[in-house]
């Protein structure tokens, strides 16, 4: 089955006329902005990519939040997902930051490690989520303890949350997308298929297989033997296990991406997309947080709409898409297909109008 969701692909070619003015050379607005409404995290991956923030006990005020999300939507902003260097769950007024956003006319999405996203959680902020994606690294409770570095009992809790969120799906009629996202590393490869039967029986409406990518400033290692290629045949059993209620978004494209010479030299896609950590401040890239450079502003310190429009986003939107060495970002981010796009409508090549 294809991707129905897009995740292995990109979407910028439904956005026409933001791209349009871009390649015109006007400031444009993000399209979708990744928030992280706090900074800590209950619990401590092996493959976490941001382990040198030290997952600070930051939180965004929610009234200053709350005013970003309806400046940025006045700006074009158009989805949010909450995410970032911690778990978005853990801020107390998650519930109403998702409505706030949602009523403002902006789509709104959730990535979590589901621990605390219990009936009462879930009966509220559900209804508000185009999806929302369950990190779920593991196949067995130990397996699950050891690749998260969790407290006992929370694999089973996440199942359960898993359950209780499909039961408010259907019992409500929403269009929510719950989603299950695994990391595929040598620890959990042989546990992949007995977890895709149990999320298939839960009900979930999909399981993504996303590969490994080193951050440049991570401190996690993982092995780096490990060949995806190495492993079609587990491709070929999940697909088994697909129906038109359940689907496997297995990411063989970002997969066969690694290791391979970029298309593009800078670093096009930018322009798209911002990131708010749990301080405030506005990056212009996940890949570089901690990094005072690739800071437009703050919004403790000005408006949403003020740091979108301001000289110091220009400037570092213009480095990026001259003289950033892209060789030196993280492997098959996820503005990297965004990027070969891009690059490619900036340099068509001859011959372009003989359709």
């Amino acid at each position: 089955m294809k991707d129905f969701y897009r995740i292995d692909s990109h979407k910028m070619i439904f956005h026409v006329d933001r791209v349009a003015s871009w390649l015109q050379g006007k400031t444009v607005c993000p399209i979708y902005l990744e928030i992280a409404p706090c900074g800590s995290c209950n619990h401590r991956c092996i493959f976490c990519a941001v382990d040198y923030l030290n997952y600070k006990t930051s939180f965004l005020d929610v009234d200053i939040l709350k005013n970003m999300i309806h400046r940025a939507a006045a700006c074009g902003v158009k989805s949010v997902m909450y995410a970032g260097e911690g778990e978005p769950l853990l801020h107390k007024n998650i519930a109403s930051i998702v409505e706030v956003t949602k009523k403002a006319g902006i789509d709104v999405s959730i990535t979590t490690n589901g621990v605390f996203l219990d009936k009462k959680l879930c009966g509220k902020i559900l209804k508000h989520l185009s999806w929302i994606r369950v990190s779920l690294n593991a196949g067995s409770e130990k397996n699950y303890e050891r690749v998260h570095r969790a407290r006992p009992g929370d694999f089973l809790r996440v199942l359960d949350n898993l359950k209780n969120a499909v039961s408010i799906k259907k019992r409500s009629k929403l269009k929510t997308v719950i989603g299950v996202q695994l990391l595929l590393i040598p620890e959990n490869v042989g546990e992949v298929l007995f977890l895709a039967r149990v999320l298939k029986k839960i009900g979930v409406d999909y399981l993504t297989i996303k590969p490994y990518s080193q951050h440049p400033l991570s401190g996690s290692r993982l092995h780096s033997g490990f060949a995806y290629q190495d492993h079609a045949a587990l491709e070929k059993r999940l697909r088994q296990l697909e129906d038109k209620n359940f689907k496997i978004i297995y990411r063989f494209d970002t997969m066969e991406r690694l290791g391979k010479t970029k298309d593009y030299e800078h670093c096009f896609g930018l322009p798209f997309w911002a990131y708010v950590n749990a301080c405030g401040d506005v990056y212009a890239c996940s890949a570089f947080l901690g990094k005072k450079e690739f800071i437009y502003g703050n919004i403790y310190l000005s408006t949403f709409d003020k740091i979108i429009k301001g000289a110091r986003r220009k400037a570092i939107l213009h480095k990026a898409a001259t003289r950033l060495d892209v060789n030196k970002c993280r492997e098959v981010c996820r503005l990297d297909k965004i990027n070969s796009y891009l690059r490619e409508l900036k340099d068509p090549g001859p011959h372009v109008n003989f359709i």
